[in-house]
């Protein structure tokens, strides 16, 4: 599991606190936009390859690959793509856990998806693509998001955005998926009381 980076998810918030942005049913009306907004993108929907990124981007990944399976009539692949060793905070984290890679099907030519829940500073995404690179050469690379929040530091834009979220800075972002939560919801978090316990997502 990767820790997240300052300002988008909190060390441990009440489940009641901040205000809730996206419900259950916005996050599935979300995910069926984009679902059929990545269609639309590519028409050799036979190429396409759906890489969630730790934690909540497999979650997504696979429910975007459900709702594509069922438009298509036929599955999709949809797999894992872990970015533990290409992280630009290793050495202020030396100790983070290694996940897994899983690639249902060879990247070479593919047109591969990478989804994750909230796009932030880029540095994940950058991440990613570093990780993706070692694997293969893909004929296109595409970013799909729950969340994009902005405050961007680096030169990365996601292709496919459940919904934009302008937030402050100091404001975190919580994204709770029934996977991995037992609810589905993102809420808004006030700023943590010390900027130095907040941990975000690494976005």
């Amino acid at each position: 599991m990767n820790d997240p980076e300052p300002g988008t998810e909190s060390a441990d918030p009440s489940p009641t606190s901040g205000r809730v942005v996206l419900d259950d049913a916005d996050v599935g009306r979300a995910l069926t936009r984009m679902a059929h907004e990545i269609l639309e993108a590519d028409h050799r929907a036979e190429s396409l390859l759906l890489l969630g990124i730790p934690t909540r981007g497999v979650p997504l990944a696979h429910r975007l690959g459900e709702v594509i399976s069922r438009v298509e009539g036929r599955p999709v692949p949809v797999g894992t793509l872990d970015i533990t060793m290409y992280r630009d905070d290793l050495r202020s984290q030396p100790t983070r856990p290694v996940g897994r890679t899983v690639l249902p099907v060879d990247v070479d030519d593919a047109t591969v998806v990478l989804v994750d829940d909230v796009l932030f500073s880029g540095r994940t995404i950058r991440a990613a693509l570093d990780a993706l690179g070692d694997l293969g050469r893909p004929r296109a690379v595409r970013l799909a998001v729950l969340v994009d929040r902005g405050h961007r530091q680096l030169p990365i834009r996601a292709d496919h955005v459940g919904k934009n979220l302008p937030t402050a800075a100091t404001e975190q972002v919580r994204v709770r998926l029934a996977e991995t939560d037992q609810i589905t919801e993102v809420r808004i978090l006030p700023p943590a009381p010390n900027p130095a316990d907040a941990r975000g997502a690494h976005r």
